[in-house]
């Protein structure tokens, strides 16, 4: 939050100092520095490009100036006015000793509702949004909107304010924006996150650290929320700093290669031999030992580092095939996830495109495996066309967890879905339950319909790696069949396992109809 309004203090400067009379002396002297360092070369450039920069700083402080205009007549303050009224009650209640608190609201699973729903409804939502934030705080209360789903309040000094009033406050204004939206005729439902800091819980710093402390408490009510309150506290400061910490150790452990993939293998359950690898990510820490992704996967989230996790993810996964091919071993193809961050990215394909030619690796070569849930999305967002253009170049692409979403039979062909894996939920001791066995075998008829192929996750028994083959499941993976390892390892276990499976027949499959 604090950027936004230094970006927006910053244009505020230099609108001033570009439109006044100032300029008159400032341009001729660049000019004249200009020229004298590089001649009329020189000149000739600061001369056609000074315009252009001074336009588009011009251009930028409109736009804000627009938006700040907006949100007062919709009464919200600009970013701007915000900062320097916060800054005010923070002054205020030191010199007088009052309390004061600082709110943030922000809308919970507000990109979710955007896919679902498209941006039109996004937008009467954000103005829903506002308008019931301000019914439900104070007159002489303030308030901002930081993005269209998260709006920053600042509560007047006051000797009545305490923790309990603001947990009151922030329950009134949950209230109001659960609410059900109407929405094309129907009602839809919403929730919020809200964190809180009262200035007493600051030990010092100025009114910047207070608005940083109320966004910590935010952070941490989304983490256990949806529709949760969290207050800033000194175990808040502990755990914000750890966090701090890990984020930082999780942008060195990228660099230094501590994050890698492991690699758990797939096995056909017709020749037994190896068809691919599924790349799962681990943190190799040098203390903690080694970490799942359960465990860092939320840091690199919140620190908006997933997009850079892909790729090193992938870097590895593709050196890694590389390896195989020069050792000579047969390993059809890779599977690796790709996260949401990572799918909304508009550069995605041309970034892919260039890894794959530069590890020399054909497109059929990657299977892109998306959650179930991703494919209820909406058909115009930039997942979809991610995910469909990579199919388009010759990826495969794997529906992960099947059974466990939404996906439709209409989005499995949209996406032109190549192989769909059924999740572990349904494959665990199905060679014991006969509702299981039934469950799977309606999903494998469903699959041989679409002709689809299909892998079972979590094998983990002799006696399901049977069923799987017998009733027609194409892939198998498991630590029944092996457990995720680092790639040092991969090449002694297909040896290995070569060497088992030339020696053991072929489990036959059930026909009929």
């Amino acid at each position: 939050m604090w950027k936004n309004i230094s970006v927006s203090r910053v244009l505020n400067v230099l609108t001033t100092v570009l439109s006044g009379p100032q300029a008159l002396a400032f341009i001729p002297a660049i000019s004249l520095a200009a020229f004298w360092i590089g001649g009329e070369r020189a000149l000739v450039i600061v001369a056609l490009s000074l315009p252009v920069l001074v336009a588009i700083i011009l251009t930028a402080a409109d736009t804000a100036k627009s938006h700040a205009d907006r949100s007062e007549a919709n009464g919200l303050k600009s970013i701007g006015s915000f900062a320097s009224e916060i800054e005010g009650f923070y002054q205020t209640a030191r010199n007088i000793r009052e309390e004061s608190a600082c709110l943030i609201v922000a809308l919970d699973n507000f990109d979710e509702f955007i896919d679902l729903h498209g941006n039109a409804a996004a937008n009467h939502m954000a103005e829903q949004f506002c308008a019931r934030v301000l019914s439900a705080i104070r007159a002489q209360d303030i308030a901002t909107q930081l993005d269209p789903h998260k709006i920053a309040i600042g509560l007047r000094p006051s000797k009545h304010l305490d923790l309990e009033a603001c947990i009151q406050m922030s329950g009134r204004i949950q209230s109001a924006i659960e609410e059900p939206l109407t929405l094309n005729g129907s009602g839809i439902y919403v929730s919020c996150s809200i964190g809180f800091s009262l200035l007493t819980s600051l030990r010092d710093g100025g009114f910047e650290i207070w608005i940083d402390a109320a966004s910590s408490a935010l952070e941490e009510a989304q983490r256990n929320g949806p529709s949760t309150i969290r207050a800033y506290s000194n175990e808040t400061r502990r755990r914000s700093r750890i966090r701090a910490n890990l984020r930082k150790e999780f942008d060195a452990a990228l660099d230094s290669g501590e994050i890698r993939p492991w690699f758990q293998p797939q096995v056909s359950t017709d020749t037994g031999r190896v068809t691919g690898f599924e790349a799962l990510a681990r943190w190799e820490h040098p203390q903690k030992g080694v970490l799942g992704p359960n465990i860092f996967l939320p840091f690199a989230e919140q620190a908006e580092l997933m997009e850079r996790f892909g790729q090193a993810m992938r870097y590895h996964a593709f050196t890694a095939m590389q390896k195989w091919d020069r050792a000579g071993v047969i390993v059809p193809r890779i599977g690796i996830n790709f996260s949401s961050d990572e799918l909304r990215d508009p550069t995605l394909i041309d970034r892919l495109k260039w890894e794959l030619d530069q590890n020399d690796l054909t497109p059929d070569r990657l299977a892109v495996e998306v959650l179930e849930t991703v494919f209820s999305r909406r058909q115009d967002d930039v997942i979809t066309r991610n995910v469909t253009s990579m199919s388009k170049l010759g990826c495969c692409i794997d529906l992960d967890d099947f059974g466990t979403g939404h996906a439709s039979i209409a989005s499995i062909k949209r996406f032109d879905v190549s192989r769909i894996k059924i999740d572990r939920s349904f494959v665990t001791k199905a060679d014991k339950d006969a509702s299981q066995q039934q469950m799977v075998s309606a999903i494998l008829t469903m699959a041989e319909r679409l002709n689809l192929e299909t892998l079972a996750e979590g094998v983990e028994t002799p006696g399901e790696h049977a069923l799987m083959a017998q009733l027609g499941c194409d892939h198998v993976q498991g630590f029944g069949i092996g457990k995720p390892m680092p790639f040092e390892k991969t090449l002694d276990w297909i040896a290995a396992h070569q060497n088992k499976v030339n020696g053991v027949p072929k489990i036959g499959r059930q026909t009929g109809s």
